[in-house]
């Protein structure tokens, strides 16, 4: 061909030739102007081209969304279906100090298991283990958390630093060998407790926090925890507010550690009602619950005596009816019959009262191998469970 033609930049000089099959075999002289217009109707062939094949494109892509959209929403309907007709597992930690590490066995168990756990109630040592659990701690952080636990300072708040130091005045607090004595503005530590259990407080605060979590709404699983108000003798339930607060007042017992304050309520170890709230946790929407009972002791609830009317007249007087009312009918015991019958899987391990208090090292591993132990008996019970969850 004798003239050469740039369509895609419209360059074509006013002598080029080009061949018209129109025309035959002939060639026509185009001239600058003819030549733009043909490159014009070119491009907007080229763009009514693009046009119609990006249009082409967006229904299909259209259609496909839909459906896509369509199959996801199926989908999601599907799972929340399925979700829905599962059973809700509620877990229950009940009260008994250092043998709360066996709770930590039991979760072992059912993590292994593979159950998930939609509920959480807790009394005491279980309301701070079921309190953390529910945060995001796992069984294994439990685990290393109640062996490396400097548990008697803890406790008792002392401050290591003064171990050695028969008496240290601090700011508003003086210490006798590492131990609070005297705060400057409430007096002398033991008023209703000689423990304060400030740094139990401190240091559960602590742990949720670092997890993101100051609030019980903002717990990952939906918790509560009991404690019992000394000036009316009930029950009160905690499901909002600080975890650590209502943790520490769920397991300040009476005459050992300080109560707690909120408000015009007096708060003491939920083990004085209901040492296993397996009822609170049945109130929360539990299907199916796992209780971990750590009482020993098995009491049968009293009926009232001869003569214990007086005592509560007595009491009257002396503004304590509430308390006095209490000692005499003991609900506590009450309650926690009823709730041993409320539970679908009972987890008893057998560790003495005496062990209440026994917070060393090897107590610790100890009581967790036997919860282990006491978990894997149920082992059938627990993998129904975690079949039904599937």
């Amino acid at each position: 061909m004798e003239a050469a033609a740039l369509w895609g930049g419209g360059l074509l000089s006013s002598d080029s030739l080009i061949r018209d099959k129109k025309q035959g075999d002939g060639y026509v002289l185009l001239t600058t102007k003819k030549v733009k217009i043909l490159w014009l109707l070119s491009e907007c062939n080229d763009i009514f081209n693009t046009f119609a094949v990006n249009m082409l494109f967006f229904y299909i892509y259209k259609a496909m969304w839909k459906r896509m959209m369509t199959l996801l929403l199926a989908v999601l309907l599907a799972v929340g279906v399925a979700e829905a007709q599962r059973p809700k597992v509620g877990l229950v930690l009940g009260g008994g100090g250092a043998k709360g590490a066996a709770e930590v066995g039991v979760l072992k168990v059912i993590e292994e298991m593979g159950i998930q756990v939609d509920y959480i109630a807790g009394t005491s040592i279980g309301a701070i283990v079921g309190g953390l659990y529910a945060t995001g701690y796992k069984a294994a952080e439990l685990e290393e958390l109640f062996k490396t636990q400097e548990w008697f300072s803890l406790l008792t708040d002392r401050r290591e630093e003064y171990a050695t130091v028969p008496y240290k005045d601090d700011g508003d607090m003086v210490y006798v060998f590492g131990f609070p004595m005297l705060d400057k503005k409430e007096g002398f530590i033991g008023g209703r407790g000689l423990l304060r259990g400030h740094q139990v407080e401190v240091m559960l605060d602590s742990l949720m926090g670092s997890r993101g979590v100051n609030e019980m709404e903002r717990l990952r699983v939906p918790f509560r925890c009991v404690a019992f108000d000394m000036k009316t003798a009930t029950e009160v339930v905690f499901a909002e507010g600080s975890p650590a607060v209502a943790m520490r007042a769920s397991m300040a017992i009476p005459g050992c550690f300080k109560p707690v304050r909120i408000d015009d309520m007096t708060l003491v170890d939920g083990g004085m009602i209901n040492n296993l709230p397996v009822d609170v946790v049945r109130a929360m929407g539990a299907d199916i619950v796992i209780a971990i009972d750590l009482q020993q002791a098995q009491h049968k609830a009293k009926k009232p005596r001869e003569g214990e009317g007086l005592l509560e007249h007595v009491g009257d007087l002396l503004a304590l009816s509430p308390m006095v009312e209490w000692a005499v009918n003991r609900p506590d015991r009450q309650r926690y019959e009823e709730n041993k019958q409320l539970c679908d899987i009972y987890i008893h391990p057998d560790i003495p009262d005496d062990d209440t208090m026994s917070f060393r090292k090897k107590s610790i591993e100890r009581m967790m191998l036997i919860g282990e132990e006491t978990a894997r008996k149920h082992t059938q019970e627990l993998a129904t469970l975690a079949g039904l969850r599937q």
